[in-house]
């Protein structure tokens, strides 16, 4: 025994305070617990090597560094009331013991449950508590705990456990695949908030349950069975989309000022289809006149004098969207919206008619050239001071990117105040102008802010992904807002952008894990229930996308989806189209079967299948993410256009082919 003393002394020392642990409650309490008396007595002299072992039941004990990590990240207070789940051998339960005032401990085994009970008893920790079953669901008579520690490894942190979680208590639980997870810390902050933070990476086997990984030990398949027939009940199978009645279901939100239509994908026909026929209803039938996307402000400002039957600016500078990726907009989908936008405006007059706008900060180059142009018909005395304003920027123009990286180098924003003065002066002269030519004068001013925030944006790249991806989505909002106020009180919004943008990201972990926001988000604090936000999602399939940015693009065939994803929830389903209203009264049952976070799938111009699961899946609650999902089981990559003008006829225009 005073052998094994010594080499657990050595085990905290060499292991545990070499490596960084400084808790001084973790490090007592694993010198006083003897981790050889919870390993079968044939592997007893391997109780303090720096490795895992095997126990009963197929299971393991995990490697000492590992338990003292997660026990100094859960900062165990003596009076906490602990829940773990997953006690396994016992001696995690037992540390704990040693540093809190009461352990409540679950295995989903009994024969682990029971082994490990027998052993703290021998050792004579009574204030351990051991019961067997389903450790997702939690312990809810006992609750709330003051620290919640998840043994093995989940697709998501469980939502019972959130919910026993008191307020300001600690959870544990590592969350991510089968063959790795990251280790995540909640700290509830309030009765509804929560704080999540990452601490690396962690393999653990994985967590079986009804808010877990499905498993032989998990509930009855009844339960599952149950869920899936709600979730069928819900689903409102839908027409092909060239049926009239496709669009029809988007008229539950035509009280909305502003819709926002998803895709789950920028290269997927079916998406582009589905929100051009979506739109064209809410422009027929329900006033709309706004249509904004995802993309560059000078380049849809061309698109839209063609669809409004303005003027084309002179000199012609070539068709819009030549920028990488060029396929999302440059594609066959877009061309046969835009052609029938411009038909409806031709019967309609110029106030009524409906237009199309960018609501991105790229192509400064081509803001700044919009922005002269204007100046140079209106007023070329201020034309002059705008060249000498933006000087500043164009040794940058085919590389913005670069202007960042040498602005955070030399330690100050070179080119803010030239290019904010030159927005200032537009806005000081907005009544003048403003009175000749609304809609010149908006394209200007809208320009003019898309450099001063592109310029913000280039410098915010290299302060973090956070800061960056919030102005350019705020960005968007105010853009879309500017929209919405020159067209006057009455005017509704249908905007076009990827479900990262549109779907709400405080259900997401780009809000609660990341900081980050987005124009969804935005749109629901500020016009609450007059906004509606849809999502898109699908199976498999094909759809375009690059390798890498800036690469070709290519037609790649999508992964089917993940067993631990909503999308293989809706696969199951078994219907080839269906949308789900989400909102809350509407399909209560199924609406709280799918509250449990899951993984969402999020292509972009960028899809490596090899690496899809940490390239584009990330957690959410659909529920709290959207109003509705419509769903395709299997799509198809869009069909590009021409990357380059073959002419210049005004039949051809927009794309000039």
């Amino acid at each position: 025994m005073a052998d094994l003393k010594k080499r657990r002394d050595a085990m905290v020392d060499m292991q545990l305070v070499a490596r960084g642990v400084r808790d001084p409650h973790v490090l007592a309490a694993m010198r006083e617990v003897p981790r050889e008396a919870f390993v079968p007595a044939a592997l007893a002299e391997f109780a303090y090597e720096d490795t895992p072992l095997p126990i009963e039941a197929g299971q393991t004990i995990s490697q000492p560094y590992v338990v003292a990590l997660m026990l100094e990240a859960a900062e165990i207070q003596v009076d906490d009331r602990i829940l773990e789940i997953g006690v396994g051998s016992g001696y995690a339960a037992s540390v704990m013991s040693r540093i809190g005032r009461r352990v409540h401990a679950i295995d989903r085994q009994a024969e682990l449950a029971a082994l490990a009970r027998a052993r703290i008893e021998r050792l004579g920790y009574d204030n351990v508590v051991i019961r067997t079953g389903d450790g997702t669901g939690g312990w809810p008579e006992n609750a709330p705990f003051d620290v919640i520690l998840v043994a093995a490894g989940g697709p998501a942190v469980p939502r019972p456990l959130r919910e026993q979680l008191a307020v300001d208590g600690r959870l544990i639980v590592p969350v991510g695949g089968a063959d790795e997870q990251r280790l995540t810390r909640v700290t509830r902050t309030g009765d509804d908030e929560f704080f999540e933070e990452d601490l690396g990476a962690v393999r653990f086997v994985p967590l079986i349950g009804a808010h877990g990984w499905r498993g032989d030990a998990a509930p009855p398949e009844p339960d599952a069975a149950r869920a899936l027939h709600r979730l069928r009940e819900a689903a409102e199978p839908l027409p092909a989309i060239d049926d009239t009645a496709f669009a029809g279901l988007i008229d539950r939100f035509a009280d909305a000022r502003v819709i926002l239509l998803g895709e789950a994908s920028h290269g997927t026909s079916e998406f582009y289809r589905a929100r051009a026929a979506i739109t064209r209803r809410l422009i027929e039938h329900h006033g709309f006149t706004i249509v904004a996307v995802e993309a560059d402000w000078p380049d849809a400002a061309s698109v839209d004098r063609h669809v409004r039957l303005r003027e084309a600016l002179a000199p012609a500078v070539g068709p819009p969207f030549q920028r990488f990726p060029t396929w999302m907009w440059r594609n066959e989908d877009v061309a046969g919206f835009l052609t029938w936008l411009r038909r409806w405006n031709e019967r309609r007059e110029p106030s009524r008619r409906a237009g199309f706008y960018g609501l991105d900060l790229y192509n400064m180059s081509g803001s700044i050239d919009a922005v002269l142009t204007y100046l140079d018909r209106e007023d070329p005395e201020a034309a002059a001071v705008a060249r000498e304003r933006y000087a500043c920027l164009a040794p940058f123009g085919s590389d913005p990117a670069s202007y960042g990286r040498m602005a955070i180098t030399e330690g100050f924003a070179r080119c803010e105040e030239a290019v904010v003065a030159q927005l200032r002066d537009l806005f000081r002269r907005d009544r003048d102008l403003a009175a000749k030519d609304g809609d010149d004068f908006l394209d200007a001013t809208q320009n003019a802010r898309l450099v001063a925030n592109a310029e913000a944006y280039y410098r915010a790249m290299f302060y973090g992904a956070a800061e960056s991806w919030n102005l350019r989505d705020r960005h968007m909002f105010d853009t879309l807002q500017s929209l919405l106020g020159a067209r006057g009180e009455g005017a509704k919004a249908v905007v076009w952008a990827h479900n990262s943008h549109i779907g709400d990201a405080r259900a997401t972990d780009m809000g609660r894990t990341r900081g980050e926001l987005n124009i969804g988000q935005l749109c629901r604090e500020h016009h609450r229930g007059a906004a509606r936000l849809v999502g898109f999602g699908t199976h498999g399939g094909t759809g375009a996308a690059a390798t890498d940015w800036g690469g070709e693009m290519e037609v790649k065939r999508v992964n089917p989806s993940r067993p631990d994803s909503y999308e293989r929830l809706c696969h199951d389903v078994g219907l080839e189209r269906f949308l789900l209203d989400l909102r809350a009264g509407v399909h209560p049952d199924a609406r709280a079967d799918l509250l449990e976070p899951r993984l969402e799938r999020f292509i972009g111009v960028i899809y490596r299948p090899d690496t899809e699961r940490w390239s584009h899946y990330s957690s959410a609650v659909l529920p709290e993410q959207f109003d509705a999902w419509i769903w395709f089981d299997r799509t198809s990559a869009v069909s590009p256009l021409p990357a380059r003008a073959t002419g210049a006829g005004s039949d051809t225009f927009p794309f000039g082919l």
